[in-house]
This record gives C-alpha cells, structure tokens and sequence, in this order.
C-alpha cells in the first residue's frame, strides 16, 4: 500500500517505496492505493492499481465498459478539467526542467467535447479461430490483442454503433482473416471506411461491401498495399471528405489517408488562436513549416499574409497547392518540398527572409530549423507541438541561442482521457 505523489507524462500514479519510484496505472494524487507490479527494474517499478483504498475528490467512474483493458483511453477515471490541469504541469514541468525557460504568461488551456470527439482512427481487425468471431476494436494495453469491445465512447455514437455490424461484416468475408484493419475517416458530409485488404475481393464480398454501406450510409474505400494504394469502392458519387474552418472560410478536401487533425472540433480554436498569436497582416511574408495539407497555411493566408508552406510529402504539397487552389487562395501561398530535419539550413536560406513562423513539427520537434535561423529571422514564432519534451528542447535553443523570448505557452486537449498532450508557445524578438 502507497501514497499517490503526483501523475507522470503518461498518466500514471507516481509513488515512491523504499527509495524506488513506482509508476501506477489507475492511481490518482492524494490516493492510497494497493498495487500490483508487472515490470521491475532496479531504479523503478510498473504497476497497476489493484485496490483504491483512500479516493481522490478528481475521481470518476469511467464512462467506458472496456477502460483498464482498453489501450486507447487512460485517464477516464481523473475529472476531465483535472485532466487539462494536470497536461498543464506536464507542459510547465518540461519547460522547466528539460527547457530551463518559463513562459511569461499561460495561455488558457484549449478544450472541448470530451467524448465522441475522435473523427480519425485506425481499428485493428483480427478473425480469431478460438472464438470462431472477429473482433474490430483498438489493442488491449501492452498487448497485441483486441479488446472484445462493443462500443467506443471517444468514437462519435454513428460510428462506435457500426463496431457490432463490422463485426458481422467480415465474418462474412471470404478474406476475413486477410483484413488486418479498417481506417476511419469522418468528412462534413461523408463517413468513410478504409478496408486494409491482404487478397482481393470476390462478388459476394464486393455485394455485402454495397450492402452495409447502402445500409449504415458509408463510404467505403479499399487498400490493397501501401497508403497509395486507397481508392474508394463504393458509393462512387459519395460526397468529397473533407473539414472546415468557418472562422476563416475555408474548406479543407483530403483524402482518407491523409494526415489531419483527429478532433476538427479543436483544431478550429487552435487554428483560431495559433492565427491570433501570429497575428499576420497584408503585406507581410511568413513561413509554415511542416504546414501538411495546409491547416494553418490557409487561414494565414486569408488574413493577407503571402504564405511559403513547407512539408516533406511531396503528394502532401501537391494537396496543400491544390486546397489553395480550391479556396482561391493560390495568389498568395506557395508551397514547397524539403526535408526540415535534413535540410533545415539549406531549406531555409533558399527560401529568403520571412517576417513571421508558424512551426507545426512531428514528435521529434524541430532542432534543425531552430539552428538554421539567422540573425535577421522571423520576430515572431509560433510553435505548435504534440509532444513537450522537444518542445521545451527546443524552446531551450530559441530562448538561449537564438535570442528568443518565450511570451506565452498552453496546452490543447486534443485528446480527451488520454496523457497526449498537444500545445502551442509563442516567441518573439
């Protein structure tokens, strides 16, 4: 039996017995707890919660039938505003201790719906012998087994009731143990079903495809090899994918493989507040690094700016110039195909002076550019991460070696009742 101390980065319980560190899955601050260890290491242990003998007041029951098993979800059981506080310390705490910076002000944190938020997934399908059934689900934690579930409550309540009937879809299947995944991609007017297929198709299959999407109004697209591959399947006149920015006026088409925020009701404010820090205005030349398909490249542009937006995927350049076209917007954006962890320097030199950046970096942050900035670079920096060590890694270099100062700094709950936690800073000269 321990005291719960605080929770760490992942969303653990961190105790402390006789001089070793005990990480406790289910385990809130202030709680005792009896646990259960499932991996010892000489400095530190990892455990699960087997008892809560003293409750802590942020407690909740989970909503989730599948929670503790389910490896989607691991903080259902913490009040959802004590979950954006506690991302909140995660994001000061690396600042502090790995960055050595401190923000001059906190923004307020960036919240909303916390449950069938998700409009992007990827659900594992497996056809198992033992059972004689297929389970459609997400993996149970630190396993490659697929929990047996039912519903989802992150998923929206359309597609969490569709679990049960894909289920029963590919236990009809002729490839039903050749289909190891169905991707999930939600539009403003289309729900759209990528089938990854290991074997082709025969006409029944291709029968009860038309069937379940007739029936559950699906789109499905099918996946023969890489993600290249998707090409939709039926209904062939479905509406195109896509999501919005009202705030900006813009529609933003994709394709269902293609990288997009999983929660477009959040991503609307952190367009809004990313586009609010930056503040472009008509005449000014700004740099979007890592810009994707164009998610902040657009609404920037929109205010007046002229836009260079930079990403690596040159398939993705092709649909951020196309959605510039789309939104009439391809007089003043220009995109561009560079490695910014290879060719941060290079890159940027080629590119010229930029008044102001928007930094929209993958998990391994962005060091390469921050160490290619000159003496004359952008005055303002806005710096969008989803994961905080490297953000205050490289909040270190901005602020100590660039000259930076780190005005503002807070968190976005992109992912309600898990430990991901997403955020944005602004630095400026």
């Amino acid at each position: 039996m321990t005291i719960i101390e605080s929770l760490d980065h992942e969303g653990r319980g961190v105790a402390h017995v006789d001089g070793k560190t005990i990480f406790i899955e289910g385990a809130l601050p202030g709680e005792t707890v009896e646990y259960s260890t499932y991996k010892k290491k000489p400095s530190f242990e990892q455990a699960t919660a087997t008892r809560i003998v003293k409750s802590s007041a942020m407690r909740v029951a989970p909503r989730c039938a599948n929670f503790g098993v389910c490896g989607g979800c691991s903080m259902q059981h913490l009040e959802a505003g004590a979950q954006v506080a506690a991302k909140q310390r995660v994001l000061e705490d690396n600042l502090r201790h790995i960055g050595k910076v401190r923000a001059e002000a906190i923004l307020p944190a960036i919240y909303g719906p916390t449950w069938g938020y998700r409009h992007r997934a990827r659900l594992s399908v497996k056809y198992v012998i033992k059972k004689g059934c297929v389970l459609v689900g997400f993996h149970e934690k630190r396993s490659s087994f697929i929990v047996d579930m039912a519903c989802c409550e992150v998923l929206p309540p359309r597609i969490s009731a569709l679990l049960v009937p894909l289920r029963g879809l590919v236990e009809q299947l002729s490839i039903r143990e050749r289909m190891p995944q169905v991707e999930i991609a939600l539009g403003e007017d289309v729900d759209v079903l990528v089938l990854r297929i290991l074997d082709p198709l025969n006409e029944r299959d291709e029968a009860l495809l038309r069937e379940f999407a007739d029936r559950h109004r699906v789109q499905f697209f099918l996946q023969p090899k890489g993600p290249d591959t998707v090409y939709p399947f039926y209904p062939l006149d479905a509406p195109d994918l896509n999501y919005t920015l009202p705030d900006f006026g813009i529609v933003m088409p994709y394709r269902p493989t293609e990288f997009t925020q999983v929660n477009p009701a959040i991503n609307r404010v952190l367009v809004r507040r990313a586009v609010g820090l930056l503040d472009p205005k008509p005449g000014e030349r700004i740099a979007d690094l890592f810009c994707g398909l164009g998610n902040f490249t657009l609404p920037i542009a929109r205010r007046g700016a002229d836009v260079v937006g930079v990403e690596g995927s040159a398939a993705l350049v092709r649909r951020a110039q196309a959605n510039a076209d789309y939104n009439g917007l391809s007089a003043r954006t220009r995109f561009v195909e560079a490695n910014l962890f290879e060719e941060g320097a290079a890159s940027l030199k080629s590119l010229g002076h930029f008044d102001k950046m928007l930094i929209d970096p993958p998990r391994d942050g962005a060091v390469e550019v921050i160490k290619a900035l000159e003496d004359d670079g952008p005055r303002r920096i806005v710096y969008v991460s989803c994961n905080p060590a490297t953000l205050a890694r490289d909040a270190a270099a901005l602020v100590n070696v660039q000259g930076y100062a780190l005005k503002a700094a807070g968190v976005v709950n992109m992912f309600p009742h898990t430990a991901h936690v997403e955020s944005i800073a602004l630095f400026e000269k």
